[in-house]
């Protein structure tokens, strides 16, 4: 057991669900010009497992936003750090998101997502915290419902550690 974290989903409970919506995913865009983008650092582990899930051709990119820096509550500025490399006008455009939280993030990204013509854009995520929204986004594949509770995991991450734990556990403090 890792020091400050315990147990909240398991490896075992998130690989199921990531089947799950590998296989909605893959009826939804069957035969569609399909970009699935993670959003960097910490969707990259659930980024990884659902594309190996979802069977019909896509391509992948990701892109880095950032509105924590070190702390573990939103500092509700984002800032691009890593811009696409593939282009998305007249795409079907999948973003991959770890947690949706406060909905800062999401709220500046998805109108610059969409000034660049994407022939839809939908929004995958993990992880839903709506105790914490400010800013409301439709969610169109959803892992799990938490509470609000800090995570880290399974690429989720306080100040750079604890990405590499296999599940999901709650971080409780020194």
């Amino acid at each position: 057991m890792i020091p400050n974290v315990d147990s909240y989903l398991p490896e075992t409970k998130i690989q199921q669900r990531i089947a799950e919506l590998g296989k909605q995913i893959t009826e939804d865009y069957r035969d569609q010009d399909l970009v699935v983008v993670g959003i960097l650092n910490g969707s990259f582990m659930f980024t990884a497992d659902l594309v190996r899930k979802i069977k019909t051709p896509h391509e992948i990119d990701f892109i880095s936003v950032s509105s924590y820096g070190a702390g573990t509550v939103s500092s509700g500025k984002v800032t691009m750090e890593l811009d696409f490399r593939k282009e998305i006008k007249g795409r079907h455009v999948l973003l991959v998101e770890d947690i949706v939280d406060t909905g800062t993030t999401l709220s500046s990204l998805k109108p610059f997502l969409e000034e660049r013509g994407p022939a839809s854009l939908k929004l995958v995520s993990l992880l839903h915290k709506p105790s914490r929204t400010k800013f409301p986004t439709t969610i169109d594949y959803l892992g799990f419902e938490i509470d609000d509770l800090f995570v880290v995991g399974y690429g989720l991450d306080l100040d750079g550690k604890y990405r590499e734990l296999p599940y999901i556990g709650t971080y409780h403090g020194d």
